[in-house]
C-alpha cells in the first residue's frame, strides 16, 4: 500500500499513516548517536519498509543534524520527510532549509501547553502560548504546506486550553496535530478520551489529522497509541524496537503487528510492508549499540522461540496453537545452515539480498566476505543470523575514524595477562601492548593507549548470535564521558575481538558526540 494522501486518510478512516522518529526522538536516547552514513542507511530501510512519514531530526540542533536531514530529503524518495522544529523563528526557518530538498516535507513545529512546562520549563503565560502557536504554524506554512503542530505534554494539559490551542493551529494552517503523552503519564481509557473531545469540540478536528506520540515510562505507550487510534487518530509516532528518551517511544512494530494481527478489532490498515521489520530491527540495533531484549515482543530472540514442552506439541501439530503471526510476516527468515567455507562471492551475495542486504558497497562487501570466510574456517555451521550480525557489523565501521585491525591476547592462570592491539587510527597504522588484571582489562588498557579519552565503562554486556559453543559472540559496550554516553557493538568468533571491535564502535560514536552542541533540550 502507497502512503495515504491527507485527504483519503480523514475520507475514509481506514488506514493510519506511520510517522517514523527513530532518527530523532530515537536519537535522543543516551548514547544513541548516529551519522549521517548511519541515518541515511536507516531512512532507506524505513522507506523500503513503507513508513508514511520520517521525522528525520532537529535541524536546529547542529551542524551535523542539519547536515543529516538535508541528506535525507535529498536522496530518500517515497516518504514524507520531516524536521522538527521548536516554536521560534530560527528553528523552523532552520528546518524549512533542511528539508527543502524533499518532494514531499513537512515541518514539525511544538510548544509546551501544560501548566507545569508552561510555568516552570517556558515560563509563559497560556495567552502567550497561545500567540506561539499561531505564530509558528504560520511561519511553517511559508516553506510548507504540510504543518504539523504538538502540544508538548498534551496528556497532562487542561482540556479546554488543549481545545484552544488546536483550533489556533488548525486556523494558522496545521494538517495534522499531534498530542504526545510526553511523559508516558497517561493510561489508554483518558488517553483515548482526549481525541474523543478534540473530535467533539474543535471545529476542523475531523478534517485534519490527529496523531499520538506516546512514552513508555508506564509501560503503556503501545496500549495508548491504540486507544488513540480506536478514538479517531489517524497517525500514529513510533520507532523501531521503540528507542527513545528514558523508557522510550511506542514501538513501531508492536503497532503496525497488533493492527495487523488485530484487524477485526480495529478495522484498521498501515501502509507497512511488515516482512522488513526484523530487518530493520537489525539494523537500528546493531547502528546504536542497542541490543533487543530475548522476550521483545515481534523482534525480540524469543518472540518466536518455544521451550515448554507442552507448546512444542502444539507447535508440532498446528502452528497457530501458540503463534498469532508467523515468523514470515515480519521477516524472519529460519533457515538452518545455508552458507559455509566453500560458499562464493556469487552465493554470499545472493544470499545478502536474500537477507535484504542489498545496500552494501563493493568494499564493504569485500571485507565482509573476508570475514565470512574467516568465520567459516573457525565455525562449523553457519547461520543467517551470523551473516546479518557480520555484516551489520561491518557496516558500522564505515567512516569510522578508529579501525580495528589485529589482536593478541596472553591469558590464563600463568603470568598475568596481557594484550598486544594494532589500530588504524584517521590513516595511521598503531601498535600497542599493556598487561591487566584480566585480557578484556588488558585489551581496553591496551586501546585507550592509542586512543586518547577520559571515558569510563559503565556496560560490558556479551551474548550469543546463535546457540553452540562455537557461536559468534556479539558483545554490548556503554561509555560515559563528561555527562555523554555512547553504546558501541562488536561482533566477532572469538569473544575477545568482538570486545575490541565494540570499544572501538563506542570510542568512534564517543568522537562524534563530541562534536554535537545540541541546544536546550525540549523534546515533543
Amino acid at each position: 500500500m502507497s502512503p495515504t494522501s491527507q485527504s483519503e486518510t480523514a475520507e475514509t478512516g481506514r488506514s493510519v499513516r506511520i510517522f517514523d522518529t527513530t532518527l530523532r526522538d530515537g536519537e535522543q536516547s543516551p548514547g544513541c548517536s548516529m551519522n549521517q552514513e548511519e541515518k541515511l542507511r536507516v531512512a532507506h530501510a524505513l522507506a523500503e519498509m513503507g513508513v508514511d512519514i520520517i521525522e528525520a531530526g532537529f535541524p536546529i540542533a547542529s551542524t551535523g543534524d542539519f547536515e543529516a536531514v538535508e541528506a535525507i530529503a535529498k536522496q530518500v524518495q517515497g516518504p514524507v520527510i520531516c524536521g522538527l522544529a521548536r516554536a521560534q523563528p530560527r528553528d523552523i526557518d532552520r528546518a524549512g532549509e533542511a528539508i527543502r530538498p524533499a518532494e514531499r516535507r513537512r515541518i514539525h513545529t511544538f510548544i509546551s501547553t501544560s501548566p507545569l512546562h508552561m510555568k516552570h520549563k517556558l515560563q509563559m503565560e497560556p495567552a502567550a502560548v497561545l500567540d506561539a502557536v499561531t505564530a509558528s504554524v504560520t511561519r511553517a506554512r511559508g516553506f510548507t504546506d504540510d504543518v504539523e503542530w504538538s502540544a508538548e505534554d498534551g496528556s497532562r494539559t487542561d482540556p479546554d486550553f488543549l481545545c484552544r490551542c488546536v483550533e489556533a493551529a488548525i486556523k494558522a494552517g496545521a494538517t495534522t496535530i499531534n498530542i504526545p503523552d510526553t511523559v508516558g503519564y497517561a493510561v489508554p481509557a483518558e488517553f483515548g478520551a482526549i481525541f474523543t473531545d478534540l473530535l467533539n469540540r474543535v471545529p476542523g478536528a475531523d478534517r485534519i489529522t490527529l496523531s499520538a506520540h506516546c512514552h513508555n515510562d508506564l509501560g503503556l505507550a503501545v496500549a495508548n497509541s491504540l486507544a488513540a487510534v480506536e478514538a479517531g487518530a489517524r497517525q500514529v509516532e513510533c520507532t523501531i524496537n521503540g528507542i527513545g528518551e528514558r523508557a522510550g517511544n511506542a514501538a513501531l512494530e508492536e503497532i503496525v503487528m497488533a493492527l495487523r494481527t488485530r484487524h477485526g478489532v480495529f478495522g484498521i490498515d498501515t501502509g507497512i510492508r511488515s516482512e522488513g521489520i526484523t530487518r530493520a530491527s537489525r539494523l537500528v540495533s546493531t547502528i546504536t549499540g542497542f541490543s533487543v531484549q530475548p522476550n521483545k515482543a515481534i523482534v525480540g530472540a524469543n518472540a518466536f522461540a518455544h521451550e515448554s514442552g507442552i507448546h512444542q506439541d502444539g507447535m508440532l501439530k498446528h502452528a497457530g496453537t501458540y503463534e498469532i503471526m508467523t515468523p514470515e510476516s515480519v521477516g524472519l527468515v529460519r533457515s538452518t545452515l545455508v552458507m559455509g567455507k566453500h560458499s562464493g562471492r556469487a552465493a554470499f551475495r545472493s544470499k545478502l539480498r536474500e537477507l535484504g542486504v542489498d545496500d552494501i558497497g563493493d568494499n564493504a562487501f569485500e571485507d565482509a566476505f573476508v570475514r565470512f570466510k574467516d568465520l567459516a574456517d573457525h565455525k562449523k555451521d553457519i547461520f543467517d543470523e551470523d551473516i546479518v550480525a557480520l555484516v551489520d557489523d561491518e557496516l558500522t565501521r564505515i567512516n569510522d575514524h578508529i579501525r580495528f585491525v589485529s589482536l593478541g591476547i596472553m591469558a590464563g592462570s600463568i603470568g598475568q595477562p596481557s594484550a598486544q592491539i594494532v589500530l588504524e587510527v584517521d590513516g595511521e597504522t598503531r601498535w600497542s601492548q599493556t598487561s591487566g588484571s584480566g585480557p578484556v582489562d588488558a585489551l581496553f588498557k591496551a586501546i585507550s593507549a592509542l586512543v586518547e579519552h577520559q571515558a569510563t565503562l559503565a556496560l560490558y554486556q556479551v551474548h550469543a548470535v546463535t546457540g553452540g559453543t562455537d557461536a559468534q559472540a556479539e558483545v554490548t559496550i556503554r561509555l560515559e564521558e563528561d555527562g555523554k554516553t555512547v553504546i558501541g557493538q562488536g561482533a566477532d568468533h572469538d569473544t575477545l575481538v568482538a570486545s575490541a571491535r565494540a570499544y572501538i564502535h563506542a570510542l568512534n560514536k564517543l568522537l562524534v558526540k563530541r562534536e554535537r552542541q545540541a541546544p536546550e533540550a525540549l523534546s515533543a
